[in-house]
């Protein structure tokens, strides 16, 4: 289903491609998406670990597009280079902006991260994916903003993807 097909004063948890996509501009309708919900039409709500993942990936979109690292190994070349991530500022400012938006951001817990396991074995989910559904579960959200295909198949979940996405 598309981002677009969320009706009006659901809740939706939001992963971390959907704000990616909004602050590179490779999508109008996760910006779209996100507008929804910093009018409130929509509750958002995404997880601390989701916000890591936010800033690692615009970090190193940074480093790349100011022409300060080139791809392949960006991560390994920034880790050897500190100097060159003390120039790297946006993927911060940007990811500043989700509270703005009136995302709550909420924490990952031990006891989340226990449940997540669940998951994984149920599912074949990888770690950071199998926290975002034992998060779900916990705040009640049946909802998921995403452009990952992981989670198509997870009882009780519906995604919601754009198919707009330019890269």
């Amino acid at each position: 289903m598309k981002l677009d097909d969320i009706q009006k004063g659901e809740t939706v948890f939001i992963d971390s491609n959907i704000f990616i996509y909004h602050f590179t501009g490779s999508s109008n309708e996760c910006s779209d998406f996100l507008n929804r919900c910093e009018k409130k039409e929509l509750s958002g709500v995404t997880s601390a670990n989701v916000l890591l993942e936010v800033l690692h990936r615009l970090m190193m979109i940074e480093a790349v597009k100011k022409n300060l690292v080139n791809p392949p190994n960006i991560v390994r070349k920034l880790a050897q280079h500190p100097e060159i991530i003390k120039q790297l500022h946006e993927y911060y400012l940007n990811t500043q902006k989700i509270a703005d938006m009136g995302i709550p951001v909420k924490p990952v817990s031990y006891d989340t991260i226990l449940k997540s396991k669940s998951f994984r074995v149920g599912y074949g989910l990888m770690v950071n994916d199998s926290s975002i559904t034992a998060s779900m579960q916990e705040e009640d959200i049946k909802l998921l903003a995403t452009n990952d295909n992981g989670f198509t198949h997870i009882d009780g979940i519906t995604v919601y993807k754009p198919y707009d996405v330019e890269i």
